[in-house]
């Protein structure tokens, strides 16, 4: 038996809303660069073993938190109460990645919901990282039917938790596995989406558009073709809004939402750790 080239850590914090659950995942040797990960709607961190793995092989740092109202963070599930919250959330989570691996190229890395966290971060004030990375970022966001979104802004104040609009968990991957793995996982939350998270996201995702212009950073951006949660075109929109002269574009066909759960993975996160590489060494 082989020893693992990785060690696994835990930890939790007084964060925005509640006490936040983090894990991290690192290398046992001096990490190259240190990627702080914000994940999807309804999900939770561990669900990005596998990447943790393969970034840790290539000698990086992944630390990634549960949101708030997911995972093992406190708070009413699914509710993420405020993008700015957590936003804030993960910021504090990158100071404390930065205080165990200092010294080292930073990057954020967000998937769905959490690429949404990401460019809230990033657009709402200057933020000094090496690169962005974002896949299936749902910034054109076509869910729901009208009605829903005429009320959701009503439920969001007066009944924030009440559930409007449940994710089809056949559309995040081809594999039946992953599929299957995610409706059995007790961490996940498979009820209909809390009115205060589904209008947060809608709202910030507009704000975001407006805002693409002070994205400065390196970006690279991963889409599924044939993503039916967060629309294709949401990876246009920012890389043609972004003022950032170093933008990467990957867009894999025919792949659904989660992309790093797809077959093809193992491209994909050669894809991912390629682009990491690279800016390791230029910055």
């Amino acid at each position: 038996m082989t020893d693992s080239p990785t060690r696994n850590e835990t930890g939790r914090f007084d964060g925005s809303g509640g006490t936040i659950a983090w894990r991290a995942w690192l290398p046992k040797a001096p990490a190259r660069g240190v990627v702080v990960l914000a994940h999807g709607v309804a999900e939770h961190s561990g669900r990005y073993e596998h990447v943790g793995a393969r970034l840790t092989t290539a000698g990086f740092a992944l630390y990634a938190l549960d949101h708030l109202g997911h995972g093992k963070s406190e708070g009413a599930k699914a509710n993420i109460e405020s993008m700015d919250s957590a936003a804030d959330n993960l910021a504090a989570l990158l100071d404390l990645a930065v205080g165990e691996q200092p010294g080292i190229p930073k990057f954020l890395l967000g998937h769905s919901m959490g690429s949404v966290i990401v460019l809230q971060l990033a657009t709402r004030a200057p933020i000094d990282v090496s690169g962005i990375a974002l896949s299936g970022p749902p910034i054109e966001i076509t869910a729901g039917n009208r009605i829903q979104r005429l009320l959701a802004p009503l439920l969001s104040r007066y009944t924030p938790n009440l559930g409007v609009l449940k994710l089809d968990s056949a559309q995040i991957s081809r594999d039946p596995e992953v599929v299957a793995d995610y409706d059995s996982d007790p961490l996940n939350y498979r009820g209909s989406l809390p009115a205060r998270t589904a209008v947060e996201l809608v709202d910030t995702a507009e704000l975001i558009k407006g805002r693409l212009d002070s994205l400065t950073a390196p970006l690279l951006l991963l889409h599924g073709t044939a993503d039916a949660i967060a629309a294709p075109e949401s990876t246009d929109i920012i890389a043609r809004g972004a003022a950032s002269k170093d933008i990467t574009v990957h867009r894999y066909g025919g792949l659904y939402h989660e992309v790093f759960n797809e077959p093809e993975q193992s491209a994909v996160l050669d894809d991912l750790v390629a682009w990491l590489e690279a800016h390791v060494i230029g910055a």
